[in-house]
């Protein structure tokens, strides 16, 4: 049994990480750092801290999950690797590119494993677009689009919506749309990006609109707090046809609602939902496989145990740190940037 400590108990740690944490018999959850009432009430068992700090210091977990807020991740990994611990860091993985890269060469040194959490890789939409891509059925890709809208238009009083370093929508949902954008096509040649706060009041980013620009297509992500209607997803287009695919993968509403994350069906979509593929044939609905974010986790104990490739490969991790820093970059000088 690998013993873990989870650094937070915030949505992303109760929602995302704590319950397939129980789920994986590899995993023995030992410690919880947070100030909140409620966790000494829902884990009564188990070891409790006041902050990551004396978690990484006082315990004997040998997995940390870090959860806390986006600042805290840099120095909180490099405190749990300097005490002997593996790591997994919830996304974004750290503010910048140069940080990442100490944390891996700190990693090395200290001869201990360091994983960049990225759930949405197990969405059943997203394997299905990498179903798609292999089959050959859209012949090859010039055009996708990629989207987490939402309908938010009064910014709410919570650290990730005011001024501060890592907030903003495009350090909370960008990660996302970017890591899947480089597992699909990986690095592109340049990028063109409006990162603005369109919001009344709004302190920091809430919308963004990323044109990544590659040899042979091109990749737009984009996320708004003004989408009331039923967000587009997907938009796949190739030489032999094209994939449009709207909603959002069902686990996190799911998880939300406290569904156990096992059984029958978990991670199945409503065929109501399917996406649609159209050709020169007509159009017709194409089925959304399951999704099952434990397989972030099953990879995970089979990287501590068996030593096999990360998920999220090192490069992956620094690219997507690297693009929302030229995102940011890009949208403070008014035009297009290399990669």
């Amino acid at each position: 049994m690998i013993k873990t400590a989870v650094v937070g108990y915030g949505l992303s740690a109760k929602t995302f990480h704590l319950p397939f944490i129980r789920l994986q018999p590899e995993l023995e959850l030992v410690a919880i750092s947070s100030r909140q009432p409620e966790l000494r009430l829902d884990y009564p068992d188990i070891q409790h801290y006041s902050s990551g700090d004396q978690l990484i210091e006082l315990s004997d977990a040998e997995l940390v999950v870090i959860t806390s807020p986006n600042d805290s991740h840099h120095p909180l990994a490099k405190q749990a690797l300097l005490a002997g611990k593996h790591v997994l860091v919830e996304k974004p993985f750290v503010l910048t590119e140069e940080q990442g890269q100490q944390l891996f060469e700190l990693a090395d040194k200290q001869q201990r494993q360091l994983f960049v959490y990225h759930n949405r890789r197990f969405d059943g939409d997203f394997l299905t677009l990498q179903q798609l891509l292999s089959s050959g059925q859209l012949g090859t890709i010039r055009y996708f689009e990629s989207h987490f809208d939402r309908f938010r238009p009064v910014p709410r009083p919570r650290w990730r919506e005011q001024e501060g370093e890592g907030s903003g929508i495009l350090y909370d949902l960008g990660p996302h749309l970017i890591d899947q954008a480089l597992a699909l096509f990986g690095p592109p040649q340049a990028l063109t990006a409006r990162c603005r706060a369109l919001r009344q009041g709004s302190e920091t980013v809430d919308y963004f609109h990323l044109l990544l620009h590659y040899a042979d297509k091109e990749v737009v992500l984009h996320s708004s707090p003004f989408s009331a209607h039923p967000t587009t997803r997907f938009i796949l287009q190739g030489d032999l046809g094209s994939y449009h695919k709207t909603g959002l993968d069902p686990q996190e509403d799911a998880l939300r609602a406290g569904q156990h994350p096992t059984g029958v069906g978990w991670g199945q979509e409503a065929e109501v939902m399917y996406g649609v593929l159209a050709d020169a044939g007509g159009q017709r609905p194409y089925p959304t496989l399951a999704g099952n974010y434990q397989r972030f986790y099953q990879h995970l104990v089979a990287g501590l145990q068996q030593a096999r490739p990360h998920l999220v490969s090192v490069t992956e991790a620094l690219q997507g740190i690297r693009l929302i820093e030229l995102a940011l970059q890009s949208q403070r000088l008014g035009r297009t940037l290399e990669f």
